[in-house]
């Protein structure tokens, strides 16, 4: 299955393209940049080049793949909202992870073994004490759902269960989980999600039309008192 996967949830902005070449094997192309702002500006000429650098054009495609959220607000309307464009403009099918399925899914690759029987978490921060979680179960095959949790109530969802924690936010949720007396350990502190691994994910992933943003808070942006409009009388 021929995919053009891209995201832009939390700190960078990535797209891949995965296909079957002439001979049969697969060939991945990909790009990765870290940006604290401009992902919209820089999303689409990011597909361009690597479906050029693929040789590839839409006429090849059978998917697109994004990652739905939770992340920033404006990188995950970014990345729903050009998804959606391009579904529409191509009749192509759309399929949707969470940001925390695919750092899962990196980390899975690189631990391997040295998970050892132990629960991974992947975590994010959220901001304001609380956390993104999402968690897959030793010998489980498929990840539970994505939460917003504070970061004290981490330990007690987590139970007696040794946890290795990935992601951004894996060395605060790990020390919180251990302050209350839990195993947990942090790994791959610097792990971002990466639109390759997406990519590799999209031929198991059940398509959405449309696919919804997984916001799991509500913004932080609140109007200035000064500029809110009274209230009609009643």
């Amino acid at each position: 299955m021929n995919v053009l996967a891209f995201d832009t949830c939390l700190g960078p902005v990535s797209a891949a393209i995965r296909w079957r070449g002439a001979g049969g094997a697969w060939q991945e192309r990909g790009l990765r940049e870290m940006r604290e702002r401009g992902q919209a500006e820089r999303l689409m000429p990011m597909l361009a080049d690597v479906m050029a650098d693929a040789g590839l054009a839409f006429g090849d495609l059978e998917r697109i793949a994004v990652t739905v959220g939770p992340g920033s607000f404006t990188g995950v309307r970014v990345g729903v909202a050009a998804a959606r464009g391009l579904a529409l403009a191509s009749g192509l099918p759309v399929v949707g992870a969470t940001s925390l399925a695919v750092m899962m899914h990196q980390a899975v690759d690189l631990l391997g073994p040295a998970l050892d029987q132990r629960v991974l978490a992947v975590a994010a921060d959220a901001r304001r004490g609380m956390v993104y979680l999402q968690l897959l179960a030793s010998g489980a095959t498929s990840a539970g759902e994505a939460t917003l949790l504070p970061l004290e109530d981490v330990a007690a969802v987590l139970g007696e269960m040794p946890v290795t924690i990935v992601g951004p936010a894996a060395q605060m949720t790990a020390a919180a989980v251990a302050a209350a007396g839990g195993d947990a350990k942090a790994a791959l502190t610097d792990l971002q999600p990466d639109a390759r691994a997406l990519a590799r994910m999209a031929a198991g992933l059940a398509p959405a039309s449309p696919p919804r943003p997984l916001y799991l808070r509500p913004p932080d942006v609140k109007p200035q008192a000064e500029h809110s409009l009274s209230r009609a009388p009643s």
